[in-house]
């Protein structure tokens, strides 16, 4: 199945505004609200719905004798059809 990357956003953050920011999305998701994303000029409404599958993965990339990059990756899925929307929208 194709995939479309809708918004993407990469920046150098410290751990405390990391957190904050994960924290307000994590509230937003527990209000059962929308969840916006936004990086200067780009946006994207997403509504999950009461229900989403939840992965999380540790990865280090490069090569395994040498320095490498460590990385936490977090996503949500769900169909489109989801009940509770599941839709999408862009400002």
């Amino acid at each position: 199945m194709p995939e479309k990357t809708l918004f993407e956003s990469e920046q150098l953050m410290g751990r405390d505004a990391v957190a904050d920011y994960l924290r307000t999305f994590a509230d937003s998701l527990e209000s059962g609200s929308d969840v916006t994303l936004q990086a200067g000029d780009q946006s994207v409404t997403m509504s999950p719905p009461g229900e989403v599958e939840f992965e999380v993965k540790a990865e280090r990339e490069g090569p395994t004798d040498g320095d490498g990059e460590l990385s936490i990756e977090v996503e949500l899925e769900w169909p489109k059809n989801a009940s509770g929307d599941g839709g999408l929208s862009i400002e």
